[in-house]
């Protein structure tokens, strides 16, 4: 009875038994009997069967039907908790999905390829397409170098007989742009080679690894 008196006159306190949207916040449910008691910023001790306003964010602890104390609550402990396990949860489905992706390759790479002999006649379809865009390059800026010089002469002949030759410097500098971007496309696709011989090696290796299984 000591104990349970000063609990009941605590709960008559009206003002400061509010209940609040704490409950919520701290996703703690309030069983039948049970009280919450913690000690405010103002260093005053609040009680209530929901949680006081004063409390949010405040340790607290749940007391039964005799008063005793049968839970204590710590919110900064409790949302360090919720959010590790929102982080194992978050990494638990990226693996989820690595390992579904995986499969699904797996099994696209079996049903494309029946022996690994299948797999070097792709590689080598893939690099003889990508050599014969190199080659194709190649002739559109051999073509493109051949018009620059020729229109250099016609600017040459052009201006020993004093005739005007912005035309023709804008068709050099147009053709300059041009030679410069097939430049640029014939390394992406000489590189693209190392990318394919890459790209099938991984094949090998996981066929083999799969038809070992």
């Amino acid at each position: 009875m000591r104990i349970v008196a000063p609990l009941l006159a605590a709960l008559l306190a009206a003002p400061l038994l509010a209940p609040a949207p704490a409950l919520a916040q701290t996703q703690v449910q309030s069983q039948p009997g049970q009280t919450f008691r913690c000690t405010g910023k103002d260093g005053k001790k609040y009680y209530g069967q929901a949680i006081p306003t004063q409390c949010i964010g405040q340790p607290m602890e749940v007391l039964n039907k005799q008063g005793m104390v049968v839970r204590k609550i710590d919110p900064q402990a409790t949302a360090a908790d919720r959010a590790q396990k929102e982080a194992e949860e978050a990494e638990r489905k990226k693996r989820e999905a690595i390992s579904k992706e995986e499969g699904r390759r797996n099994r696209a790479l079996l049903a494309t390829y029946t022996s690994e002999r299948d797999i070097e006649e792709a590689r080598g379809r893939a690099l003889k397409e990508n050599d014969l865009a190199v080659k194709d390059i190649d002739k559109k800026i051999a073509l493109m170098e051949q018009k620059r010089v020729e229109t250099q002469k016609e600017m040459a002949q052009a201006k020993e007989k004093n005739q005007p030759v912005g035309t023709l410097e804008r068709t050099i500098t147009n053709l300059d742009f041009d030679i410069k971007t097939q430049q640029d496309l014939r390394e992406t696709k000489k590189r693209e080679a190392s990318a394919i011989n890459s790209r099938y090696d991984d094949d090998v290796k996981r066929y083999r690894e799969l038809t070992k299984k």
